[in-house]
């Protein structure tokens, strides 16, 4: 059986994305791999074994192209309206809170924040099947 252990975008600012993934997610440096041509930065927490690869392209000067494929990361937390509270206080401009109950049955909350390099990251309230 195959397990995911991590999952890689493409980040600019380096200092600038090792602050907002930790102030985010208590995410903090794993492992750092430097080559000539880049670094590869792996961010974990105690929460789970599953890895966020930052991959820093030395001599990038300007913003990626996301593109139209890219869809978000998600996380998991067990109080998503303290969170939510928790990233407006530190200016990480969460957007609104989503109850999504397409035919009358709740079947998650969440809510919206994008990273510094624009990839958008889906915070889920832990329950049901996102645990």
């Amino acid at each position: 059986m195959a397990k995911q252990i991590h999952s890689m975008i493409r980040v600019l600012d380096e200092a600038r994305s090792l602050a907002f993934y930790d102030t985010a997610f208590g995410l903090k440096v794993a492992d750092r791999l430097d080559f000539p041509e880049f670094t590869l930065v792996y961010l974990s927490n105690p929460e789970t074994e599953f890895e966020l690869e930052l991959t820093i392209n030395k001599g990038q000067s300007g913003p990626y192209d996301l593109g139209n494929g890219y869809g978000h990361l998600a996380v998991s937390v067990a109080d998503l309206d303290a969170e939510h509270a928790r990233f407006e206080a530190e200016g990480l401009a969460p957007r609104k809170l989503v109850e999504f109950a397409p035919a009358g049955e709740r079947i998650a909350r969440f809510f919206f924040v994008a990273d510094p390099d624009g990839y958008q990251i889906e915070v889920l309230e832990r329950g049901g099947r996102f645990k």
